[in-house]
């Protein structure tokens, strides 16, 4: 009889034990699951804030990058009414010699525009040859490599090239009677 009693009583233990521990799966799932929510909405607010600093960042790109223009423009207009105001006057006023001071005036002012935003044209006439700068269109007999004429010129900005600058290069003659 002990036994029977003991029997039901560690099978009552048995019985509590395995519900205590289905409790306390039960309160581990819902903290796993709670902390997967906050997880995911930490995930979705990170992601939501990437983005909005992608679009932050684009737009003020964009913004500098048309304030850039603005300044370089204004700069030139100065030199842009100029020369319009020079090819507004008759054509037998346009060939005094005044009218070419006026339009040399404006070319210095629109070239002193290019170079305060860093414009500055590349040296190339009696250079060694460099593709980086230079864009050659033709060679001709003279020393080998070397720029021998500038064709139309070249500018860089800022260290990057705006446009390279068209050259003639030297080549060596080749001599049919040294082939032989």
């Amino acid at each position: 009889m002990q036994d029977e009693q003991q029997y039901e009583e560690s099978g009552d233990n048995v019985v509590e034990d395995r519900a205590a521990g289905v409790v306390e799966a039960e309160e581990r799932l819902r903290a796993a699951e709670e902390q997967a929510r906050t997880y995911l909405a930490n995930w979705q607010r990170a992601q939501a804030d990437l983005e909005n600093y992608r679009k932050r960042a684009q737009q003020e790109r964009r913004e500098a990058t048309e304030y850039a223009n603005s300044t370089l423009l204004a700069k030139l207009m100065s030199a842009f009414d100029d020369l319009e105001r020079a090819f507004s006057r008759p054509v037998a006023e346009m060939r005094k010699a005044a009218w070419a001071d006026g339009a040399k005036l404006s070319f210095q002012k629109l070239k002193g525009a290019l170079e305060s935003e860093g414009v500055q044209e590349i040296e190339a006439l009696g250079q060694p040859f460099d593709p980086r700068f230079h864009q050659a269109v033709m060679r001709r007999p003279g020393q080998e490599d070397i720029v021998l004429e500038e064709v139309q010129k070249g500018y860089i900005m800022n260290g990057r090239v705006l446009r390279p600058t068209m050259v003639v290069v030297g080549a060596q003659e080749v001599n049919e009677g040294s082939e032989q």
